[in-house]
């Protein structure tokens, strides 16, 4: 009996101790819905895109965008994608946009078997085109399949396009965003260029050994001029009286008379060099010449046609270009995913700037 007591007793406070709590919304379902959790910070906006009054612009062949570089800072300020395998780029004349060569194509790299890659992906080739100014890309243009280096029109109606898969130059409508013409070139076309004084295309063919000289009023070859093994780009002196076309496999550099489209010399850069990307000096006294694997950065005096100085860029420097000022040089090193900066009084690296993945190719814009 007294043990009956003592549990009814229990069962009273239980039941008490559950009416409190359930008020409280613990013991049992409530009407009151629970409080709401409070809701997370929103991430802030990215500043918006400014144009650096002097910008370094990287395509990334890998990552398949672009680097944007303060050269003013030396620091990465933006990202933009791009597509698939952004290689040759090339600014309007007015400096407000780029065009960038974008391809389908898969990466065969040195000692890559071609017969085991996968099919290309013609739906990825076209000319990026890239407002400099909003930081973004605008639209893809036609470009014929394979693009991979680009020139741009003195007057920007029409982009050229060295099309490697085709053996073709393009000839692209900026304002219709399409194909106007084409010209059959030599296999393997890579770099192209614009004469100055005629304003005739230059197009090299890796496969044949030779830059096409190309007159786009006729849609005809002018002639074919023979040069080194595996030919990757063009420079010209500002006057537009020599040409000078690196030999990758030759280690040499073919001087080409331009007036008579033939070869005045052909200078020797030394054993195990491999010559690929190009740039004149703006008063055409010194041209840069990187060379891939060999990681080197060579200097040519052009009036006599001799290395004059070196410097070790990086793992395998291929695109390069030189500060307004003509007292940088920058060169965009693939296997490293960065950007050297060289100084021209000193041939000295003087930093190394983050990119994305397989930096390729590199311009330098100022902003007007």
């Amino acid at each position: 009996m007294e043990e009956t007591a003592h549990m009814t007793m229990r069962m009273r406070v239980v039941m008490a101790l559950c009416g409190v709590l359930a008020v409280a919304g613990a013991c049992g379902p409530s009407s009151e819905p629970p409080p709401a959790k409070p809701a997370a910070a929103a991430a802030p906006a990215p500043p918006p895109f400014k144009m650096p009054d002097v910008g370094l612009y990287v395509t990334n062949e890998t990552s398949g965008d672009l680097t944007v570089i303060d050269a003013g800072t030396l620091e990465p300020v933006s990202t933009i994608k791009l597509g698939k395998r952004p290689r040759g780029v090339s600014p309007s004349p007015d400096g407000t946009r780029l065009y960038v060569a974008l391809s389908g194509s898969p990466n065969a790299g040195p000692g890559v078997d071609e017969k085991t890659l996968p099919p290309p992906d013609r739906s990825a080739d076209g000319i990026g085109v890239v407002d400099l100014q909003a930081g973004k890309l605008l639209k893809v243009m036609k470009s014929g399949t394979d693009p991979e280096q680009v020139a741009v029109s003195a007057d920007g109606a029409h982009v050229f396009v060295a099309n490697e898969d085709a053996g073709q130059l393009s000839v692209v409508d900026t304002a219709t965003d399409q194909v106007a013409e084409t010209v059959k070139v030599g296999d393997e076309p890579e770099g192209v260029s614009l004469e100055p004084s005629k304003g005739r295309v230059w197009v090299t063919s890796e496969a044949e050994g030779a830059v096409f000289v190309v007159d786009v009023a006729s849609r005809k070859v002018v002639k074919p001029v023979k040069v080194g093994p595996r030919p990757r780009s063009i420079a010209f002196l500002p006057d537009g009286s020599r040409a000078y076309v690196p030999s990758e496999n030759g280690a040499t550099l073919t001087v080409i008379d331009v007036k008579r489209l033939a070869p005045l010399k052909t200078v020797n850069l030394g054993e195990g060099m491999r010559p690929m990307g190009t740039r004149m000096a703006a008063d055409g006294k010194h041209l840069y010449v990187t060379t891939g694997r060999s990681k080197m950065v060579l200097v040519l005096d052009t009036a006599t046609n001799k290395i004059v100085g070196s410097v070790e860029a990086g793992p395998r420097p291929w695109g390069i270009a030189v500060s307004p000022d003509g007292k940088t040089i920058y060169t965009a090193n693939g296997p490293s995913n960065d950007i050297s900066v060289i100084d021209v009084a000193t041939l000295q690296v003087t930093k190394k700037i983050p990119a994305g993945r397989g930096p390729w190719g590199i311009t330098v814009v100022q902003r007007r």
